[in-house]
């Protein structure tokens, strides 16, 4: 493999890619030699064909560049986002593959000893959808917490939830978030979802990182104008890095959700990376100056 070995770095800034586990994206992300790597999973990788593939890739990946591999759980079902407010009942078809898959992925993560991403919830049309046919949020966000808990002890250690955009599972209210820590579950935490979910506040999404930064395991970096889920590379956006940057939890993963036009290139996530990673040699620089 003709690689390009980045030379290390002091302090919290790592460089995490993300990929499907599709050959050409696989070694176009590889050759960076990322510290961490995240696999974007769709519906196709849960059948036989599909998870064999996805097996031999964290295997390869793990043994030929880093162990520290998370994959996200697959975002939708029949063109649909999946959320864990799925009722057997109303969408059976989706909550069969959400627990199907979710099974899969956990015997994988058992196997290789890697992390699973799963969403607390999305925040698109379906999401509202599902709330209101609910007596009250309070209700929907009960039926959630019970089914995150479920999977997180299911999982074993393996499982990390993802805040989105729903009211049922979102950082940024101090009461929500309050309960989210006393489940003491290891969080992900997407630094423009919560910058979206506050309107683009960026005290508040200050106060929000202070706030559950103990309990982030992984982050999502990518900027945002904080009016919806825009995906901008780290630096066009309204989102104040250098506040961002002390707050981050050190001992976290992290990688740069940033998609370029075409998903066999990484060009925007490594600009993110070395946008962030000068802005921590800048903030070193500085405290050691005499």
């Amino acid at each position: 493999m003709n690689t390009l070995t980045l030379p290390p770095r002091p302090g919290r800034v790592q460089l995490g890619l993300k990929a499907a586990a599709e050959p050409a994206q696989l070694l176009d992300r590889l050759k960076y030699r990322p510290a961490v790597f995240e696999f974007f999973t769709a519906e196709a990788d849960f059948t036989p064909t599909g998870l064999h593939r996805l097996r031999t890739a964290v295997q390869f990946v793990q043994e030929a560049v880093t162990p520290t591999i998370v994959i996200h759980h697959p975002m939708t079902f029949q063109g649909q986002h999946l959320d864990q407010l799925l009722d057997p009942h109303r969408e059976a078809a989706a909550y069969s593959f959400l627990h199907r898959s979710t099974a899969d992925l956990l015997e994988l993560a058992q196997r290789f000893n890697v992390r699973i991403l799963v969403h607390g919830g999305y925040g698109g049309a379906e999401s509202q959808r599902l709330i209101a046919e609910y007596p009250s949020l309070a209700d929907a966000q009960d039926v959630v917490f019970t089914r995150l808990a479920h999977l997180i002890r299911q999982g074993g250690g393996h499982v990390m939830i993802e805040n989105g955009l729903t009211p049922t599972f979102l950082y940024g209210d101090p009461a929500l978030d309050g309960r989210i820590i006393q489940h003491h579950w290891p969080l992900v935490c997407d630094l423009s979802h919560v910058f979206i979910g506050l309107n683009g506040d960026m005290n508040a999404t200050v106060a929000t990182l202070r706030r559950l930064a103990p309990q982030i395991r992984h982050y999502h970096l990518v900027d945002s104008l904080g009016q919806r889920h825009d995906s901008l590379p780290l630096g066009q956006g309204l989102i104040d890095w250098q506040r961002v940057l002390p707050l981050l939890n050190p001992a976290a993963s992290m990688i740069y959700e940033v998609p370029d036009k075409t998903a066999a290139t990484c060009a925007n996530m490594l600009h993110s990376y070395h946008y962030l990673r000068d802005l921590e040699t800048r903030q070193l620089e500085r405290e050691v100056r005499p």
